[in-house]
């Protein structure tokens, strides 16, 4: 903290809030320690339905892409 990026994709992801949830990971917690080594340079990284999806700003296009595809699968 802070993280205007985090801020900034959030923001960006407001619209869409009713459609998916949104769940943070502090990395900076010990027992996240995992996603700090992994992603210390990176955040904030996205993650959809368990899949990496892209890093540091919000990508609108490929999340919406991605997103439809996952409510089509899910009916």
């Amino acid at each position: 903290k802070p993280c205007p990026l985090c801020d900034e994709a959030k923001e960006v992801l407001e619209p869409y809030k009713r459609r998916f949830i949104l769940q943070e990971v502090d990395i900076t917690l010990p027992e996240n320690s995992a996603w700090y080594d992994k992603y210390k340079y990176d955040i904030p990284v996205f993650h959809l339905n368990g899949k990496f999806l892209m890093k540091h700003q919000v990508d609108v296009q490929k999340f919406e892409d991605q997103l439809m595809k996952l409510e089509l699968q899910n009916g």
